[in-house]
């Protein structure tokens, strides 16, 4: 095996990519600017490296990935995939303590592979290994960049596999390029997100707005134009692309009960719809709402979580099928145009 040198162009997936530790961290937000956003988001959540990949091209039929020591388990644990041409071909367990991550028996000749992190946990790379002789580099991803900003849900802890979060499913299936801004506890609708989000290249664009809301920190008098002011900041400089605003999956204990601020699931699906009706009437001719509950309502909650919020890993692949049917067949013929 010899050793392959690595920067930051290899990642794909990250806002941003750290150098800390003798290593590279990939991170979702943008790093020099992470002391605006709040610290749980900052220093929790945009480590971890749900859908971030390392992309090259290899005739490698062996490939090793060192880094820092995997930190403590995060359910249902820390797997690294490697996919060529969106199928997943290997999985290697990283335990906690782990430091090495190592894939054999790969096809002959040269392939594009794509190195998936594990979504609950912050990754610092330290080297990249082949086996004798064969060679790797970047190389460019042509696929239109899907940018997805949501809550645990599209964080996707649960997932089986690194590969196998619902926004990784999708991606690998339609062929996109995915950046996953899943962030659990904290999809709280922050200006400081709509600037990155604004700023990042994107051909597509969902939004999963509500479910971290319902807790309480955003009455319906603040909520409702958070979701407008949302919106029109991406539109600043991402006028035209398509953009799926998504009201949030069924959660059974606020659908009709109000939460410490007066506020239902009905009514929240209601404001992000009538948001995105005002903001159609405004003249925005992309913009399209999606009714949460086609995606996964209450039935699906009852089969598929266990604390009437997550999906479990089962869950997870029925909700990228659904999500794949409810958004994504609407969004895309608007790209491929």
């Amino acid at each position: 095996m010899h050793s392959i040198p690595i920067d930051a162009s290899w990642f794909e997936g990250a806002v941003s990519v750290a150098t800390v530790d003798g290593g590279l961290m990939p991170f979702r937000l943008p790093w020099g600017e992470r002391r605006l956003f709040h610290p749980d988001l900052a220093d929790i959540m945009a480590p971890m490296a749900s859908g971030v990949r390392l992309r090259f091209a290899t005739d490698a039929e062996q490939i090793g990935l060192s880094f820092a020591p995997m930190p403590p388990e995060y359910a249902p644990g820390h797997h690294i995939d490697l996919t060529i041409a969106g199928e997943l071909v290997a999985s290697a367990h990283a335990p906690e303590g782990a430091e090495s991550a190592l894939f054999t028996g790969l096809p002959q000749g040269v392939k594009t592979v794509e190195l998936w992190l594990p979504p609950g946990a912050p990754v610092t790379l330290r080297e990249l290994s082949l086996n004798d002789g064969a060679t790797a580099q970047v190389v460019p991803d042509p696929r239109p960049k899907w940018v997805t900003y949501g809550s645990s849900i599209t964080h996707s802890v649960g997932a089986r596999s690194s590969a196998r979060t619902w926004p990784a499913i999708i991606a690998r299936k339609r062929g996109l390029n995915l950046t996953s801004l899943g962030y659990a506890g904290h999809c709280q609708l922050e200006p400081m997100v709509g600037m990155m989000i604004r700023d990042l290249p994107a051909d597509l664009i969902t939004l999963k707005l509500g479910i971290n809301t319902i807790g309480g920190s955003m009455a319906q008098r603040v909520f409702h134009p958070a979701v407008i002011g949302l919106v029109r900041i991406i539109r600043e400089r991402q006028p035209y692309v398509p953009i799926a605003l998504v009201s949030s999956i069924a959660y059974p204990p606020n659908e009709t009960e109000p939460n410490v601020v007066g506020v239902t699931m009905q009514s929240q699906r209601a404001d992000v719809k009538d948001a995105c009706q005002r903001l159609v009437e405004a003249g925005d001719e992309h913009l399209y709402y999606v009714n949460g509950l086609d995606i996964f309502d209450e039935a699906l909650i009852a089969q598929y979580t266990a604390d009437q919020c997550h999906p479990n890993a089962d869950g997870i692949e029925v909700l990228a099928e659904r999500f794949d049917w409810a958004v994504m067949d609407r969004l895309l013929p608007q790209v491929m145009a």
